[in-house]
C-alpha cells in the first residue's frame, strides 16, 4: 500500500512540532536546574562565610581565648586580670584574688559578682571567698596552690574535733576558704584547682609538719553552696570539705590524686552537713572517695550537729587505699537519711563502708544503698565497729554508737574477694540490716565469703553468694522462710 506524500508530510510536520516542544521543555528544565544549583551554591557560600566570620567573632569574644564563651552568671562580671592577675605560673596572684573578692563583697545588694579566671596558670596562696559570688574557671584555667607552708595561715581546730586531725593545736587553712557565707558558686568549663600536694605528702610521711594539713577547698557555716564543672586535684589533705553547711550541691566535679602515695586525700567529706547532693562525679584519690562525718568523740558529741539528708548518685570512684564511700569514723554528731544510688566502685580496696568504735557515741541510721556496682575489690560492703582512733584520752568509752536501719538493694559486681563483712560487737550490734537482689562474682574461695558478727537483719529473695546464718530469710514476696537463732555468731575471717 502506498501512502500519499501529502499525508507523510503532515505527519513529519506534526512530529517535528512535538520534538521542538520537547526540546524547548528540556532546555527550560535545564535552565531552571542550573539556576537552582547556582542559587544554592551562592547561599551556601554566604552561609559558610557568615559561619566562619561568626566563629571568629565567637573566638574573639571568648573570655578564655578558646572556643567556649564564659557565660554571665551575675549582674557584675570581672576578670582576674582586671586586678593585676598574671597567669604565667610564676607570679603570685594572692593580692589580685583578694582585691577582686573585696570588690565583689560590695555588690551583695546588687546580686553579687562573678570572677573569671581565664586560661593560664594562676599561682596563689590561700584566699577567702565572699557571699553572692561566682568563681568561674575557663577551660584551660589552672589555679595553682603555693607550696611553701609559711604562706598558709593557721586556724583553730574544728570545734567538733577538738584537736587538729593529725596534730594537737592549730591546723593549716584551705587554699580556697569561706565562713558564714551564702549563695556561693565555684564552676567553670572544667577548669582546674591544683593543690600541688606532693610536697605536703612527702613532709607528712617524713614527720616534718607540726600542724594538720589543710584541705584544698573548705566552706564552713554556710548555705546555698554549689560546685560544678570543675576539676580538683592534688590536695594537700581532704579535697572538698563542706563543714556545718546547708544546701550544698556538687555536680559534674572531677577529683583526682595519686591512688597511692597521697595520704588522706579524701575526695568529698560532708561534715555535719544538712541537705546535700553529690551527683555525676568522678573521683580517684588516695583515701576515701566520699567520707560522711559529723565530729570526733566527745567534741563531736558536744557540738551536736549531724550530717543528714544526703543524696549521692551517679558517681564513679576509685580508692586503692581505702573505700569508695565511707560513713565515719568521725560520726559522733550522728549520720542519718543518706541515700546512695548508681554508685560504681572499681579497682579499690573496699566498696562502701561504715566505721565507728566505742567512745564515738552518735548514730548511723536510715542509710539506703541501691544499684551499686563493684569491680575488682578486696571487700565490697564493710561495717566496722572497732575503729579505735581517738583525739585524746579524755573520750568516754561508754559513749556507744548506734548502727541501725541499713538497706542494700541491687548490689552487683565481679572480682570481689569478700562481698560482705559486717563486724558488729556485743556493745555495738548492727541492727535491721536488709539485703535484697544481690549478685556479686567472687574470687575468694575460702569458707567465709559473706562474713557477719552480731548482726540482726533480713535477706529478701535471691542473694549471691550465700548470706551468713545471722540473718533471717524471706522470699521475694516478703514472707518469712526461716528466722535465725544465731544473730551473735561470729565468722569474721581476716586471713586472706
Amino acid at each position: 500500500m502506498v501512502i500519499p506524500s501529502s499525508s507523510f508530510t503532515i505527519r513529519r510536520v506534526n512530529q517535528s512540532s512535538k520534538f521542538g516542544k520537547w526540546t524547548s521543555f528540556c532546555s527550560l528544565r535545564q535552565s531552571l536546574l542550573i539556576t537552582l544549583w547556582l542559587s544554592l551554591f551562592i547561599v551556601l557560600f554566604i552561609w559558610q562565610k557568615n559561619l566562619f566570620d561568626g566563629l571568629l567573632i565567637f573566638r574573639r569574644n571568648s573570655g578564655s581565648g578558646g572556643v567556649l564563651m564564659i557565660p554571665k552568671l551575675r549582674p557584675f562580671v570581672f576578670n582576674l586580670t582586671d586586678f593585676g592577675g598574671v597567669g604565667d605560673g610564676r607570679t603570685v596572684n594572692t593580692r589580685a584574688f583578694e582585691r577582686a573578692i573585696l570588690e565583689i563583697s560590695k555588690l551583695k545588694n546588687g546580686g553579687g559578682g562573678q570572677l573569671n579566671v581565664l586560661d593560664g596558670y594562676w599561682l596563689t596562696a590561700p584566699f577567702n571567698l565572699t557571699s553572692h559570688m561566682t568563681l568561674f574557671l575557663a577551660q584551660n584555667a589552672v589555679i595553682l596552690a603555693i607550696q611553701d607552708e609559711k604562706y598558709w595561715p593557721l586556724m583553730p581546730p574544728l570545734p567538733s574535733y577538738g584537736f587538729g586531725r593529725e596534730h594537737p593545736g592549730p591546723r593549716y587553712g584551705s587554699l580556697i576558704h569561706g565562713q558564714n557565707l551564702t549563695d556561693v558558686t565555684i564552676t567553670g568549663h572544667n577548669g582546674t584547682i591544683d593543690g600541688q600536694g606532693k610536697s605536703w605528702w612527702d613532709k607528712f610521711r617524713q614527720k616534718r609538719l607540726n600542724h594538720t594539713r589543710g584541705p584544698l577547698v573548705q566552706i564552713m557555716w554556710s548555705s546555698d553552696i554549689r560546685f560544678s564543672n570543675i576539676t580538683l586535684q592534688n590536695s594537700p589533705f581532704w579535697t572538698l570539705h563542706p563543714y556545718d553547711c546547708k544546701n550544698v550541691f556538687v555536680t559534674n566535679v572531677t577529683i583526682l590524686a595519686p591512688v597511692v602515695g597521697a595520704p588522706n586525700t579524701d575526695g568529698i567529706d560532708p561534715d555535719s552537713c544538712e541537705n546535700m547532693v553529690i551527683e555525676d562525679c568522678y573521683i580517684s584519690v588516695g583515701d576515701d572517695g566520699v567520707a560522711i562525718k559529723s565530729g570526733w568523740d566527745q567534741y563531736g558529741i558536744n557540738y551536736g550537729k549531724p550530717s543528714t539528708n544526703i543524696l549521692i548518685k551517679n558517681v564513679v570512684i576509685r580508692s586503692m587505699v581505702s573505700a569508695g564511700l565511707s560513713i565515719g569514723s568521725e560520726m559522733s554528731g550522728g549520720v542519718s537519711n543518706v541515700r546512695v544510688e548508681n554508685l560504681h566502685v572499681w579497682n579499690s580496696r573496699r566498696g562502701v563502708r561504715i566505721k565507728t568504735s566505742l567512745g564515738r557515741g552518735g548514730y548511723v541510721r536510715n542509710i539506703t544503698y541501691r544499684n551499686i556496682m563493684f569491680d575488682n575489690l578486696r571487700v565490697g560492703i564493710v561495717i566496722k565497729t572497732d575503729y579505735n582512733e581517738h583525739p585524746d584520752e579524755r573520750y568516754n568509752p561508754k559513749a556507744v554508737p548506734v548502727i541501725e536501719d541499713i538497706s542494700f538493694t541491687g548490689i552487683y559486681g565481679n572480682g570481689v574477694r569478700v562481698p560482705v563483712r559486717i563486724n558488729g560487737s556485743l556493745e555495738i550490734p548492727v541492727k535491721n540490716v536488709v539485703f535484697r537482689d544481690m549478685s556479686v562474682g567472687i574470687t575468694y574461695k575460702k569458707k567465709h565469703i559473706f562474713q557477719c558478727a552480731f548482726v540482726h537483719g533480713r535477706v529478701i529473695g535471691s542473694v549471691f553468694p550465700s548470706p551468713c546464718e545471722n540473718l533471717d530469710r524471706y522470699d521475694e514476696q516478703g514472707q518469712l522462710i526461716r528466722r535465725s537463732a544465731m544473730h551473735n555468731i561470729t565468722n569474721i575471717d581476716y586471713d586472706f
